[in-house]
C-alpha cells in the first residue's frame, strides 16, 4: 500500500476529525478558561494577597544581586544584575494556581456530564422491550399455526 494512500485512509477515519474537532475546541475552551481565571479570578486571589502580580515575585542571590535596588520588579532586576541568579518563583506561582483552577473547571464540567449521562441511563423505559415483544409475536404465530 502506498504512503499517499495509507495517509488518506488513516486522514478521512471518523477518529481523526474527531481529536480535530476535539484539538479545536479544546483551544476555544482553553481560552474562555484563561479569560475567567485571569480576569475573574486572580484579581480576587492578588486582592487577598496584597499583590497584584504574582509573576514579580522573586529574590535574587549571588553576584550582582546587592545591585537590585528594593522593590524592583523582575524586569528591572534582570536589567540592573544580569548576572544575578534570580529565582522567579512568583511566575510558578501564577502557572500553578492556572493549572489547579484549569482542573478544577475541567473535573466540574466532566463531573456534570457523567451526571446528565447517568440520568439519561436510568430513565424508566415505558412501554414493552423489543425482546418482550418479539416473543409476544413469535408466541402468537406459533399459536396461529397450531390452530390451524
Amino acid at each position: 500500500m502506498g504512503f499517499i494512500k495509507e495517509f488518506k485512509e488513516f486522514a478521512i477515519k471518523g477518529n481523526a476529525f474527531d481529536l480535530a474537532v476535539g484539538v479545536i475546541i479544546g483551544a476555544a475552551f482553553g481560552k474562555i478558561v484563561t479569560s475567567i481565571i485571569d480576569d475573574l479570578i486572580m484579581p480576587i486571589v492578588a486582592a487577598i494577597v496584597s499583590k497584584p502580580d504574582f509573576s514579580s515575585i522573586y529574590f535574587a542571590i549571588g553576584k550582582g544581586s546587592e545591585l537590585i535596588p528594593k522593590g524592583a520588579t523582575l524586569a528591572k532586576a534582570k536589567e540592573v544584575a544580569p548576572d544575578a541568579a534570580i529565582f522567579a518563583y512568583g511566575n510558578f506561582i501564577t502557572i500553578a494556581i492556572n493549572f489547579s483552577l484549569l482542573a478544577f473547571v475541567v473535573f466540574l464540567m466532566v463531573k456534570s456530564i457523567n451526571k446528565l449521562k447517568s440520568k439519561q441511563i436510568e430513565e424508566p423505559k415505558t412501554g414493552i422491550s423489543t425482546t418482550d415483544s418479539l416473543l409476544s409475536e413469535i408466541r402468537d404465530e406459533l399459536k396461529r399455526k397450531q390452530n390451524d
